[in-house]
Protein backbone atom coordinates (compact mmCIF):
# COMPACT_ATOMS: atom_id res chain seq x y z
CA UNK A 1 0.00 0.00 0.00
CA UNK A 2 1.26 3.59 -1.26
CA UNK A 3 2.40 5.65 1.52
CA UNK A 4 -0.18 8.08 2.78
CA UNK A 5 -3.31 5.88 2.10
CA UNK A 6 -3.98 5.66 5.54
CA UNK A 7 -3.97 9.61 6.32
CA UNK A 8 -7.52 10.38 7.17
CA UNK A 9 -7.43 13.88 6.07
CA UNK A 10 -7.03 12.75 2.96
CA UNK A 11 -10.87 12.59 2.18
CA UNK A 12 -11.35 16.09 3.51
CA UNK A 13 -13.08 19.14 1.65
CA UNK A 14 -11.43 22.44 0.67
CA UNK A 15 -12.61 23.76 3.76
CA UNK A 16 -10.95 21.56 6.21
CA UNK A 17 -7.14 23.24 5.28
CA UNK A 18 -5.45 26.31 6.41
CA UNK A 19 -3.96 26.99 3.21
CA UNK A 20 -6.97 25.96 0.43
CA UNK A 21 -10.04 27.64 2.75
CA UNK A 22 -7.75 31.01 4.25
CA UNK A 23 -4.22 31.66 2.65
CA UNK A 24 -5.26 30.79 -1.11
CA UNK A 25 -8.35 33.25 -1.13
CA UNK A 26 -8.84 36.69 -0.67
CA UNK A 27 -10.32 37.93 2.19
CA UNK A 28 -14.04 38.37 0.49
CA UNK A 29 -13.59 35.26 -0.82
CA UNK A 30 -13.37 33.51 2.86
CA UNK A 31 -16.52 31.58 3.60
CA UNK A 32 -16.25 30.26 7.02
CA UNK A 33 -19.93 28.45 7.14
CA UNK A 34 -18.84 24.32 5.63
CA UNK A 35 -22.76 22.89 6.07
CA UNK A 36 -25.31 25.48 7.27
CA UNK A 37 -28.26 23.63 8.73
CA UNK A 38 -31.16 25.32 7.36
CA UNK A 39 -32.29 28.39 4.86
CA UNK A 40 -34.37 31.38 5.95
CA UNK A 41 -37.12 32.05 3.58
CA UNK A 42 -38.74 35.08 2.77
CA UNK A 43 -41.93 34.36 4.50
CA UNK A 44 -40.14 33.22 7.80
CA UNK A 45 -41.28 35.41 10.32
CA UNK A 46 -37.54 36.49 11.67
CA UNK A 47 -37.06 37.88 15.36
CA UNK A 48 -33.05 39.16 16.49
CA UNK A 49 -32.19 40.19 20.39
CA UNK A 50 -28.67 40.06 21.72
CA UNK A 51 -25.55 42.54 22.05
CA UNK A 52 -25.15 45.78 20.15
CA UNK A 53 -24.29 43.81 17.56
CA UNK A 54 -27.39 42.12 16.71
CA UNK A 55 -28.72 45.29 15.35
CA UNK A 56 -26.57 45.58 12.48
CA UNK A 57 -27.95 41.76 10.89
CA UNK A 58 -31.99 43.05 11.90
CA UNK A 59 -31.01 46.08 9.53
CA UNK A 60 -29.71 44.14 6.84
CA UNK A 61 -32.48 41.82 6.73
CA UNK A 62 -34.68 44.77 6.82
CA UNK A 63 -33.06 46.39 4.14
CA UNK A 64 -33.50 43.59 2.16
CA UNK A 65 -37.06 43.19 2.48
CA UNK A 66 -37.26 40.07 4.59
CA UNK A 67 -40.01 39.37 7.16
CA UNK A 68 -38.48 40.88 10.06
CA UNK A 69 -40.97 40.53 12.60
CA UNK A 70 -41.90 43.91 14.56
CA UNK A 71 -43.88 43.70 17.67
CA UNK A 72 -44.04 46.88 19.13
CA UNK A 73 -44.30 49.51 17.09
CA UNK A 74 -43.26 53.59 17.31
CA UNK A 75 -40.76 56.26 16.84
CA UNK A 76 -36.71 55.30 16.49
CA UNK A 77 -35.70 57.95 18.42
CA UNK A 78 -37.35 56.07 21.33
CA UNK A 79 -35.64 52.94 20.41
CA UNK A 80 -38.85 51.38 18.73
CA UNK A 81 -38.11 48.96 15.64
CA UNK A 82 -34.38 48.27 16.78
CA UNK A 83 -35.20 44.74 17.91
CA UNK A 84 -38.66 43.12 17.42
CA UNK A 85 -39.73 44.77 20.97
CA UNK A 86 -38.17 47.53 22.82
CA UNK A 87 -36.12 45.23 24.94
CA UNK A 88 -32.90 47.07 24.23
CA UNK A 89 -29.40 45.22 24.56
CA UNK A 90 -29.85 41.52 25.76
CA UNK A 91 -25.99 40.80 26.76
CA UNK A 92 -26.54 37.39 28.39
CA UNK A 93 -28.24 33.86 27.72
CA UNK A 94 -29.69 34.39 31.26
CA UNK A 95 -31.34 38.04 30.10
CA UNK A 96 -32.78 36.47 27.26
CA UNK A 97 -33.48 33.47 29.61
CA UNK A 98 -35.25 35.71 32.15
CA UNK A 99 -36.98 38.06 29.84
CA UNK A 100 -39.05 34.90 27.89
CA UNK A 101 -40.08 34.41 32.00
CA UNK A 102 -41.33 38.06 32.71
CA UNK A 103 -43.35 38.07 29.92
CA UNK A 104 -45.12 35.07 30.06
CA UNK A 105 -45.79 35.63 34.05
CA UNK A 106 -43.42 32.86 35.10
CA UNK A 107 -40.61 34.93 36.62
CA UNK A 108 -41.76 38.42 38.70
CA UNK A 109 -38.51 40.83 39.57
CA UNK A 110 -38.29 42.62 42.87
CA UNK A 111 -36.77 45.43 41.28
CA UNK A 112 -39.44 47.35 39.66
CA UNK A 113 -37.70 50.83 39.21
CA UNK A 114 -34.99 53.13 39.50
CA UNK A 115 -34.49 56.33 39.85
CA UNK A 116 -32.50 59.23 37.74
CA UNK A 117 -33.09 62.72 39.48
CA UNK A 118 -37.18 62.86 38.87
CA UNK A 119 -37.31 60.36 36.35
CA UNK A 120 -38.24 56.41 36.37
CA UNK A 121 -35.81 54.02 34.84
CA UNK A 122 -37.14 50.52 33.76
CA UNK A 123 -33.83 48.23 34.69
CA UNK A 124 -34.29 45.76 32.12
CA UNK A 125 -33.88 48.45 29.94
CA UNK A 126 -32.48 51.19 31.30
CA UNK A 127 -31.78 53.35 27.60
CA UNK A 128 -35.19 52.45 25.70
CA UNK A 129 -37.00 55.37 26.88
CA UNK A 130 -34.36 58.67 26.15
CA UNK A 131 -34.17 60.63 29.85
CA UNK A 132 -36.79 58.00 31.67
CA UNK A 133 -40.53 57.68 32.62
CA UNK A 134 -41.54 61.02 33.86
CA UNK A 135 -43.54 58.48 36.83
CA UNK A 136 -43.72 55.04 38.01
CA UNK A 137 -47.15 54.44 36.58
CA UNK A 138 -46.18 55.60 33.29
CA UNK A 139 -43.14 52.87 33.50
CA UNK A 140 -45.66 49.89 34.57
CA UNK A 141 -47.99 51.37 31.95
CA UNK A 142 -44.90 50.64 29.20
CA UNK A 143 -43.94 47.34 30.86
CA UNK A 144 -47.19 45.65 30.26
CA UNK A 145 -47.29 46.77 26.86
CA UNK A 146 -43.45 45.85 26.74
CA UNK A 147 -43.94 42.41 27.60
CA UNK A 148 -47.46 41.89 25.62
CA UNK A 149 -45.17 42.79 22.46
CA UNK A 150 -42.28 40.70 23.57
CA UNK A 151 -45.36 37.67 24.26
CA UNK A 152 -46.12 38.05 20.38
CA UNK A 153 -42.54 37.88 19.05
CA UNK A 154 -41.62 34.52 21.09
CA UNK A 155 -45.31 33.26 19.94
CA UNK A 156 -44.74 34.51 16.34
CA UNK A 157 -41.39 33.86 15.33
CA UNK A 158 -40.31 31.14 12.99
CA UNK A 159 -36.46 32.09 13.56
CA UNK A 160 -34.39 33.50 16.17
CA UNK A 161 -30.80 34.92 15.88
CA UNK A 162 -29.49 35.56 19.17
CA UNK A 163 -26.57 37.05 19.45
CA UNK A 164 -24.69 36.18 22.21
CA UNK A 165 -22.49 39.20 23.45
CA UNK A 166 -20.88 39.38 27.34
CA UNK A 167 -20.22 36.98 30.25
CA UNK A 168 -20.29 39.66 32.46
CA UNK A 169 -23.89 40.41 34.54
CA UNK A 170 -25.10 42.30 36.96
CA UNK A 171 -27.59 40.33 39.57
CA UNK A 172 -29.94 40.86 42.10
CA UNK A 173 -28.78 39.19 45.41
CA UNK A 174 -32.61 38.81 46.53
CA UNK A 175 -33.85 36.52 43.64
CA UNK A 176 -31.04 36.28 40.90
CA UNK A 177 -32.83 39.07 38.48
CA UNK A 178 -30.14 39.80 36.13
CA UNK A 179 -29.56 43.74 34.37
CA UNK A 180 -27.91 44.95 31.40
CA UNK A 181 -26.42 47.25 33.58
CA UNK A 182 -25.00 48.52 37.03
CA UNK A 183 -26.99 50.67 38.93
CA UNK A 184 -25.56 53.67 39.10
CA UNK A 185 -24.69 53.40 35.51
CA UNK A 186 -28.02 55.35 33.91
CA UNK A 187 -30.06 54.95 36.96
CA UNK A 188 -29.62 54.24 40.88
CA UNK A 189 -31.26 51.20 42.75
CA UNK A 190 -32.81 51.92 45.94
CA UNK A 191 -30.05 49.19 47.66
CA UNK A 192 -27.55 48.95 44.83
CA UNK A 193 -25.15 46.80 47.48
CA UNK A 194 -27.94 44.04 46.83
CA UNK A 195 -27.12 44.06 43.00
CA UNK A 196 -23.60 42.62 42.50
CA UNK A 197 -21.23 41.69 39.44
CA UNK A 198 -21.64 37.85 37.92
CA UNK A 199 -19.42 36.27 36.02
CA UNK A 200 -21.44 33.44 33.62
CA UNK A 201 -19.37 30.22 33.48
CA UNK A 202 -19.60 27.90 29.80
CA UNK A 203 -22.04 25.79 31.79
CA UNK A 204 -24.31 28.58 33.10
CA UNK A 205 -24.65 29.50 29.59
CA UNK A 206 -25.68 26.47 28.24
CA UNK A 207 -27.78 25.62 31.18
CA UNK A 208 -30.21 29.38 30.51
CA UNK A 209 -30.04 28.39 26.91
CA UNK A 210 -31.12 24.89 26.80
CA UNK A 211 -33.76 26.49 29.55
CA UNK A 212 -34.74 28.85 27.36
CA UNK A 213 -35.47 26.84 24.18
CA UNK A 214 -37.13 23.87 26.26
CA UNK A 215 -39.68 26.83 27.16
CA UNK A 216 -39.34 28.97 23.74
CA UNK A 217 -40.48 25.87 21.90
CA UNK A 218 -43.63 24.77 24.30
CA UNK A 219 -45.02 27.84 22.07
CA UNK A 220 -43.09 26.90 18.56
CA UNK A 221 -41.86 24.02 18.35
CA UNK A 222 -40.35 24.01 15.18
CA UNK A 223 -38.31 27.48 15.97
CA UNK A 224 -35.41 27.80 14.38
CA UNK A 225 -32.00 29.26 16.44
CA UNK A 226 -29.32 31.03 14.75
CA UNK A 227 -26.07 31.89 17.61
CA UNK A 228 -23.43 34.28 17.15
CA UNK A 229 -21.04 35.35 19.29
CA UNK A 230 -20.49 39.67 19.13
CA UNK A 231 -16.99 40.59 17.95
CA UNK A 232 -17.03 43.81 19.85
CA UNK A 233 -15.04 43.88 22.78
CA UNK A 234 -16.01 44.84 26.41
CA UNK A 235 -16.27 48.87 26.57
CA UNK A 236 -14.83 47.76 30.18
CA UNK A 237 -14.42 45.00 32.72
CA UNK A 238 -15.92 44.96 36.08
CA UNK A 239 -13.35 41.83 36.79
CA UNK A 240 -9.39 42.16 37.93
CA UNK A 241 -8.17 41.41 34.68
CA UNK A 242 -6.97 43.54 32.10
CA UNK A 243 -10.20 44.84 29.56
CA UNK A 244 -7.94 42.66 26.91
CA UNK A 245 -7.91 39.63 28.47
CA UNK A 246 -11.23 39.76 29.91
CA UNK A 247 -12.55 40.63 26.32
CA UNK A 248 -10.92 36.91 25.04
CA UNK A 249 -11.98 35.43 28.17
CA UNK A 250 -15.67 36.56 27.72
CA UNK A 251 -15.59 36.02 23.94
CA UNK A 252 -13.97 32.21 24.23
CA UNK A 253 -16.65 31.56 26.98
CA UNK A 254 -19.81 32.68 24.92
CA UNK A 255 -18.24 30.71 21.86
CA UNK A 256 -17.82 27.40 23.80
CA UNK A 257 -21.51 27.69 24.94
CA UNK A 258 -22.85 28.22 21.18
CA UNK A 259 -20.77 25.31 19.99
CA UNK A 260 -22.28 23.07 22.68
CA UNK A 261 -25.81 24.27 21.92
CA UNK A 262 -25.50 23.59 18.63
CA UNK A 263 -23.87 19.91 18.58
CA UNK A 264 -26.82 18.90 20.57
CA UNK A 265 -29.67 20.17 18.30
CA UNK A 266 -30.00 19.77 14.59
CA UNK A 267 -32.18 23.39 14.08
CA UNK A 268 -29.93 25.78 16.43
CA UNK A 269 -26.91 26.40 14.09
CA UNK A 270 -23.65 28.77 14.98
CA UNK A 271 -22.79 31.41 12.47
CA UNK A 272 -19.22 32.59 12.62
CA UNK A 273 -19.73 36.07 12.61
CA UNK A 274 -17.30 36.81 15.76
CA UNK A 275 -14.68 34.67 13.43
CA UNK A 276 -15.13 37.15 10.42
CA UNK A 277 -14.56 40.16 11.72
CA UNK A 278 -11.47 38.95 14.50
CA UNK A 279 -9.97 36.37 12.67
CA UNK A 280 -6.44 36.87 11.05
CA UNK A 281 -7.52 37.10 7.80
CA UNK A 282 -9.60 40.24 8.40
CA UNK A 283 -5.49 41.61 9.52
CA UNK A 284 -7.62 44.31 11.59
CA UNK A 285 -8.99 46.03 8.43
CA UNK A 286 -13.14 45.98 10.26
CA UNK A 287 -12.57 48.08 13.26
CA UNK A 288 -12.54 51.77 13.73
CA UNK A 289 -10.24 53.27 15.30
CA UNK A 290 -10.84 52.49 18.73
CA UNK A 291 -10.18 48.98 18.16
CA UNK A 292 -14.06 47.70 19.03
CA UNK A 293 -16.39 49.73 16.68
CA UNK A 294 -17.45 47.62 13.33
CA UNK A 295 -16.63 49.19 10.44
CA UNK A 296 -19.07 49.21 7.42
CA UNK A 297 -16.96 47.24 5.58
CA UNK A 298 -17.38 45.18 8.27
CA UNK A 299 -20.85 44.83 8.29
CA UNK A 300 -20.72 44.37 4.55
CA UNK A 301 -18.92 41.13 4.60
CA UNK A 302 -20.69 39.45 7.85
CA UNK A 303 -23.86 40.08 5.90
CA UNK A 304 -22.16 38.71 2.82
CA UNK A 305 -21.52 35.44 4.27
CA UNK A 306 -24.65 35.84 6.11
CA UNK A 307 -26.73 36.27 2.78
CA UNK A 308 -24.44 33.33 1.08
CA UNK A 309 -25.72 30.74 3.55
CA UNK A 310 -28.77 30.85 4.88
CA UNK A 311 -30.54 33.58 2.76
CA UNK A 312 -31.01 31.29 -0.84
CA UNK A 313 -27.52 31.83 -1.83
CA UNK A 314 -27.87 35.64 -3.40
CA UNK A 315 -25.64 38.45 -2.56
CA UNK A 316 -27.88 40.98 -0.47
CA UNK A 317 -29.42 43.89 -2.31
CA UNK A 318 -27.74 46.15 0.46
CA UNK A 319 -24.44 45.45 -1.00
CA UNK A 320 -25.16 45.64 -4.92
CA UNK A 321 -22.64 47.79 -6.47
CA UNK A 322 -24.02 50.68 -8.22
CA UNK A 323 -22.75 53.26 -9.70
CA UNK A 324 -22.80 56.59 -7.93
CA UNK A 325 -21.67 60.33 -7.61
CA UNK A 326 -18.91 60.74 -4.95
CA UNK A 327 -20.30 61.16 -1.49
CA UNK A 328 -21.35 64.83 0.12
CA UNK A 329 -20.02 65.97 3.65
CA UNK A 330 -24.06 65.40 4.52
CA UNK A 331 -24.28 62.16 2.76
CA UNK A 332 -21.47 60.77 4.73
CA UNK A 333 -23.04 62.04 8.02
CA UNK A 334 -26.24 60.62 7.38
CA UNK A 335 -24.71 56.75 6.27
CA UNK A 336 -22.83 56.89 9.39
CA UNK A 337 -26.19 57.78 11.50
CA UNK A 338 -27.40 54.77 10.06
CA UNK A 339 -24.86 52.41 10.48
CA UNK A 340 -24.78 53.36 14.34
CA UNK A 341 -26.12 51.14 16.84
CA UNK A 342 -27.87 51.23 20.29
CA UNK A 343 -25.67 50.01 22.58
CA UNK A 344 -26.08 50.24 26.46
CA UNK A 345 -22.84 49.20 27.11
CA UNK A 346 -21.41 52.46 26.28
CA UNK A 347 -23.14 54.61 28.89
CA UNK A 348 -20.19 53.05 31.48
CA UNK A 349 -17.61 54.93 29.58
CA UNK A 350 -19.27 58.17 30.14
CA UNK A 351 -19.00 58.10 33.93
Amino acid sequence: MASGDHNPYRTQPDHAFWSRAMTQLAIEEINPVANPRFQIGREDRIATAGSCFAQHISRALQADGYNYLVTEGGSIDRNYGVYPARFGNIYTARQLLQLFQRAFGLFTPAETAWRLADRFIDPFRPQVEPGGFDSLEALQTDRERHLEAVRTMFEQADVLVFTLGLTEGWESQVDGAVFPLAPGVAGDADCPELIKPHHFTVQEVIDDLNAFLKLARTLTPNLRVLLTVSPVALVATISDRHVLSATSYSKSVLRVAAESIAKENSDIDYFPSYEIITGPQSRGRYFADDLRSILPEGVDQVMKVFTKNYLGKTEPKHLAKVPSPAPTPNAIRAYAALQAVICDEEAIDRQ
